[in-house]
Formats: C-alpha cells, sequence, structure tokens
C-alpha cells in the first residue's frame, strides 16, 4: 500500500507482486499493458484450473497506509490491494496443502479503462488454457455476487468562441452549453430492475474556460452511468438528447452481469463495475472480496483486520470448492 499505483503508475507495484510470488515458490511471468505497466500472472505447478484476480491500481490520491489494532487505512486497503495480499495468503496454504491447480492474475488499469484486462483476455489460451473458473476480487462485504451493475463512461466537449466578458454578445459560452446538456441528460428517466435496481448517473469532472473574464471556448465533462438490464438504448437517448449542444465520446462500456455462486455462501448485488466483461476467456466468473465499496475512494478507505483474515479462509474454500466441481455439464 505504500507504493504508489495510481492508475498509470502501478509499475513498481506490479514488480514487488512479482517478486514476492516468485519468492514463495510460484511461477511467475509478467508483460505490460501499457508501456511500464505489467501485469501479473503466477500459478503454482499445476494447469490452473482455477484463477483468483483483482487489479493492483488505486484512483488517486495516493494516500500512505496506516493502521490501529482493529483495521488498515490508506489508499487501497479495500480496493483493491488488502483484496490481492487475502489473494495471495491464500494460495499460500493452498500450496501447503498439496493443492496445485490454481493461478493469480493481477493487472493494472481498472480503475481507468480496464488496459490491464484488455490486454490479459487475449493471453489466456497460452497463460492457462486449462481455466475453468475466474474468483475476482472487489470489496463485496464478503459476500459473493450473484449480478452487478455495469458502466457506461462518456465523455462530453463543447465548443464555443471566445470573446471578452465585457461584451458576451460577440462570443458564444462552451460552459453554457455544457451545462445546458447536462441539465438534459440529468432529466431523463433512467431505468430500474427488480434485481439490479435502478441505474444511476454520476458527472464526475468538469473542465472549461480560460479566464473569468473570457467567454468560454471550450468545456469537457466525463460521466459515469451505473447501467441495469434496460439500459441498452442508453447512449443512443444520451447522445439525441445533447445533439447540438456537445459532441459525445464513449470511453468504456461494461454491460450488467450475472455471476456463478455456491451454496452456504451470502451473497448480493454490486452496483459497481469490474475486469470480469473484459476477462471473458478466463473461465466461469465469481466475485468476492473483504471490505465495503462505501469506503472505496473515500479518504477515509479502509478494511477490518479480521475481515481481511477471515477472506484468506473464504479464498482457500472457494478455490478448493471449485476444484472439486466436475468438469460437465460446465
Amino acid at each position: 500500500m505504500d507504493l504508489d499505483s495510481t492508475t498509470g503508475q502501478e509499475g513498481e507495484a506490479s514488480r514487488f507482486v512479482a517478486e514476492f510470488l516468485r519468492q514463495q515458490g510460484f511461477e511467475v511471468e509478467t508483460w505490460d499493458a501499457a508501456p511500464g505497466r505489467p501485469n501479473v500472472f503466477a500459478r503454482a505447478v499445476g494447469s490452473a484450473h482455477v484463477v483468483l484476480s483483482t487489479h493492483l491500481d488505486t484512483v488517486p490520491p495516493f494516500i500512505p497506509s496506516s493502521e490501529d489494532a482493529d483495521a488498515i487505512r490508506g489508499r487501497g486497503a479495500c480496493d483493491a490491494k488488502g483484496i490481492c495480499a487475502a489473494q495471495i495468503f491464500a494460495g499460500i496454504e493452498l500450496a501447503g496443502r498439496g493443492v496445485r491447480d490454481f493461478g493469480f492474475l493481477f493487472v493494472v488499469g481498472e480503475e481507468r479503462n480496464s488496459a490491464g484486462a484488455l490486454a490479459a483476455n487475449p493471453r489466456q489460451a497460452d497463460l492457462a488454457p486449462q481455466v475453468r473458473y475466474l474468483i475476482n476480487g472487489e470489496p463485496t462485504e464478503s459476500k459473493l455476487v450473484r449480478g452487478g451493475k455495469g458502466v457506461l463512461r462518456l465523455s462530453l466537449s463543447a465548443q464555443g468562441r471566445a470573446a471578452h466578458s465585457a461584451h458576451p454578445e460577440l462570443g458564444e459560452s462552451a460552459i453554457d452549453k455544457l451545462l445546458d446538456a447536462l441539465a438534459k441528460l440529468r432529466a431523463i428517466p433512467l431505468p430500474e430492475n427488480a434485481e439490479f435496481g435502478a441505474a444511476t448517473l454520476n458527472i464526475g469532472m468538469i473542465r472549461g474556460g480560460r479566464a473569468p473574464n473570457v467567454i468560454a471556448d471550450e468545456a469537457t465533462a466525463e460521466l459515469m452511468y451505473r447501467t441495469v438490464p434496460g439500459c441498452e438504448a442508453l447512449e443512443a437517448e444520451t447522445r439525441r438528447a445533447i445533439e447540438g449542444l456537445a459532441a459525445c465520446e464513449r470511453v468504456l462500456e461494461l454491460p450488467p452481469i450475472r455471476l456463478a455462486t455456491l451454496p452456504g455462501f451470502a451473497t448480493t448485488v454490486a452496483a459497481f463495475g469490474t475486469d470480469i466483461p473484459n476477462l471473458g476467456n478466463w473461465g466461469k466468473p465469481l466475485l468476492f472480496g473483504p471490505g465495503s465499496i462505501r469506503v472505496a475512494h473515500t479518504s477515509d478507505e479502509f478494511i477490518m483486520k479480521r475481515e481481511l483474515v477471515a477472506a484468506v479462509g473464504t479464498y482457500v474454500q472457494l478455490v478448493e470448492g471449485l476444484l472439486e466441481r466436475p468438469t460437465h455439464g460446465e
């Protein structure tokens, strides 16, 4: 956690994880998903029928770790460096029990555009040709996720004409255009689903203008929908609503997903997106992790130590349970 691996700067953390896994006796391979940003794949001496996976990048700003008797705090505590540690120590325990047919996949870029997952997906056949299950790690409050909302991330840009603010009639404000476009988007009724809940919109970033005394000639916004079944036409509706006001570029789209579960585990539905839709070649997906998404990305991100330790045992149970499943009928 004390290595800054905000998206785009994951290199040092990736190398740290790779070297730690080598020291524990795992076979390790790394490759750049983007320049200087390596993914990490590792396995015990076996066929990697089950792969434990999460992401190594975090959102900014970097917050070094701190701890007390009950919790670990800092950037990545629950999203997702704590999860990475729990998965690694589950693997160490599995190897100590003589379990061999599992591996790890740790990727970069999940918080921005899934660059690591997109780079890993076509390599699956070479790295883990016999993989059957992928256990992805995100903070799910230690419950298996049976379904998750999707993501539609869009970038809007408006163009205007600069002028002195003393004579606004000589210019055309890009900021005014962008605000009008965003108001139209906020007025669009969003679908609801009985299992997944309601789709949501977050306007996460707005930029624009040159100075307070200049009519703005440019303005941009980045927004994210959390989508549910029934949102298939949402991007087209967005484009129609802002036509003539702003241009729209799709940055990322991940569909809502339904996931595998196992008997005996509490389940939930997640409101956040994951790398799973971009790892379709890596077997049937499950989603589980300690910690809560409600504190991820906040200034007080934390994970309870008891939940982190318990997650090691749960990952062991999941891997062993999946390895015991017959291959026919999958």
